[in-house]
């Protein structure tokens, strides 16, 4: 099964980016770092054609399993992580793209997320859960790794 994590956080190389390259060398997963890519946010009017979202979402279709990785920021994920969840709306928006977004029926999805406790909290993870079985994926995995605090 080929597998992608895709992830966000204030520091590319930081406790999530540690945890994402343990986790893509036991999966032999591919990574992809959100931040590096300009995505909008979403638009009732769908004013944001012109940036990265699309093309990085039709990346991710091409994987059987996708890993959504961040860090807990106050009980969620990250803006940019928030900003690509929000605008597979437009996926369902749009009758030519609605084909496309069906493809995540046959997909699967982990979370991966990390922060100073011992495990996620619930309103992170269900978020995600809930999001993602909306869209018809199947849970996989959850997996969360514990960082000490660093301030």
């Amino acid at each position: 099964m080929n597998t992608i994590i895709v992830y966000s956080s204030a520091k590319k190389m930081g406790n999530t980016g540690n945890a994402v390259g343990e986790l893509a060398t036991e999966f032999g997963a591919q990574t992809l770092f959100l931040d590096d890519y300009v995505i909008h946010d979403y638009s009732y009017d769908h004013k944001n054609k012109d940036d990265d979202f699309r093309s990085v979402f039709r990346r991710i279709l091409q994987f059987d399993h996708v890993i959504f990785a961040s860090p807990v920021y106050w009980y969620a994920v990250t803006p940019r992580m928030k900003a690509f969840i929000d605008r597979i709306t437009e996926f369902m928006d749009d009758e030519q793209l609605k084909p496309e977004l069906r493809e995540l029926r046959s997909k699967q999805f982990s979370i991966l997320s990390t922060s100073i406790h011992e495990a996620a909290p619930q309103p992170f993870t269900e978020m995600l859960q809930k999001t993602f079985e909306y869209l018809g994926m199947t849970l996989r995995s959850q997996y969360h790794k514990q960082y000490p605090y660093e301030g």
